[in-house]
């Protein structure tokens, strides 16, 4: 077999419909394999009318006379010298449980299974049972010794319509913090009120977020939330200030731990929405030395 084949390119005839067919001028024949490939730049209007063409109008005369398991011959690069391929997928140290359980709570959160592979312990959202009494006595709930403190903002009586008439329920409103920068809203019902304000407490447990305070229990920086119709504004303050703010925004600044701040409520006056707005405007905050990390530079540049 040759090392080499010669074949013009004049061959390869493509008949197409007047419309979209181009004279081609004649091309210098190519040599394939070894030697070099001169081809000349084709037009997109030859390859438009290429894909258009009937397989009966296509002259394959030239792929009949080669046979590409035969005639072509795969000539891959050298290795380069001191090359290491790289370890394969499967041939590295398998993940032990915890840590894949680690990497899991990172991304999603902790599992409710009161275990918390980094140190977060999930079973303080619920209280404990203890029985007091004989035969036939209620189960009561003992308050969870977890250092959040609890504030009941709001407790309303409310109505639902049923087929025989009425059900009262009361609805609580209840902020937890430890007063370190970690707070959370929470809102249950119940048809007696101890149990409503039990509910809303495990609620507010489950939700609970951290709010960023510089040195001097104060904010970062403004921030502004709305949550529903009810819109907070949050200002930071200098040392001596106090919290000026009221109603929810008060309460929910005070459980986080905060000394010196400027709160307003503006729209609505809905106590839940005013303390889930102020949550989601502490949210928004960030440190400077998290911007300083997330841009790369030093934070003595944040203050040019």
């Amino acid at each position: 077999m040759a090392s080499s084949i010669i074949v013009p390119i004049s061959s390869l005839s493509l008949r197409s419909s007047p419309s979209y067919c181009l004279p081609i001028p004649p091309l210098k024949p190519f040599t394939l394999l070894h030697s070099a490939v001169s081809v000349p730049p084709i037009s997109s209007s030859s390859i438009l009318s290429a894909a258009r063409a009937k397989p009966s109008d296509i002259d394959t005369t030239f792929f009949e006379s080669i046979n590409p398991e035969e005639d072509v011959v795969y000539d891959p690069p050298e290795v380069p010298e001191g090359f290491v391929a790289p370890p394969s997928f499967d041939e590295g140290p398998l993940e032990s449980e915890d840590e894949i359980a680690a990497a899991y709570e990172e991304l999603y959160g902790p599992a409710y299974s009161g275990v918390s592979v980094l140190g977060n312990d999930i079973y303080v959202m619920d209280s404990k049972m203890k029985k007091v009494g004989g035969f036939g006595s209620k189960a009561r709930k003992e308050k969870a010794r977890d250092g959040f403190d609890e504030r009941v903002v709001q407790v309303r009586r409310v109505t639902k319509v049923v087929k025989g008439g009425k059900q009262l329920h009361f609805r609580a409103i209840v902020v937890v913090g430890d007063k370190k920068g970690q707070v959370g809203v929470g809102v249950g019902k119940a048809k007696e009120v101890i149990s409503a304000v039990q509910k809303s407490a495990i609620n507010a447990r489950r939700n609970i977020v951290t709010v960023p305070m510089t040195k001097y229990l104060t904010f970062p920086h403004r921030s502004e939330g709305d949550y529903g119709a009810a819109k907070v504004m949050l200002r930071p303050a200098s040392p001596g200030t106090g919290v000026i703010a009221g109603g929810a925004v008060r309460i929910v600044l005070e459980m986080a731990g905060v000394e010196n701040a400027l709160g307003k409520q503006l729209g609505s006056n809905n106590a839940l929405n005013n303390a889930r707005a102020t949550v989601v405007a502490v949210m928004k905050m960030k440190q400077f030395r998290d911007v300083a990390r997330e841009r790369g530079i030093p934070m003595e540049e944040l203050w040019k």
